[in-house]
């Protein structure tokens, strides 16, 4: 069986590249991209399981990236679970505006992700 595939976009190194490396632990294969504008066509040609945002970037708007993605035909379903720092309601806003199916904070993120992975990926 091939493993999964997540799609993890994020432009700060720190929690970025640790949650490549957890994904990575839990068997998933891993696709980073840096430009949020870059997220549909990506997941389009990708087609991943899954994607993981970190919502504060600094180059684009995460949440209308997200937003993009939802409204795409082909990406719509994916499921996407985004992350940022606690400190940040109005991306938190955003965020669920777009149509995130979870948020969390950097570090739950990273200590819960197999529970916040089996969350999103459950069949509705």
């Amino acid at each position: 069986m091939t493993q999964p595939l997540a799609l993890v976009l994020y432009g700060r190194l720190l929690p970025g590249s640790q949650i490549v490396n957890r994904l990575q632990d839990l068997n998933y294969r891993v696709q980073t991209i840096a430009d949020p504008g870059l997220l549909v066509e990506c997941a389009e040609q990708a087609k991943p399981l899954l994607v993981l945002a970190d919502l504060e970037s600094t180059r684009s708007n995460v949440s209308q990236a997200i937003g993009r993605l939802k409204q795409n035909l082909a990406t719509k379903h994916l499921p996407v679970i985004a992350f940022g720092g606690e400190n940040a309601p109005g991306l938190i806003e955003a965020a669920q505006a777009a149509g995130v199916t979870l948020i969390v904070g950097e570090a739950a993120i990273l200590n819960h992700l197999s529970q916040l992975l089996e969350q999103a990926l459950q069949i509705e």
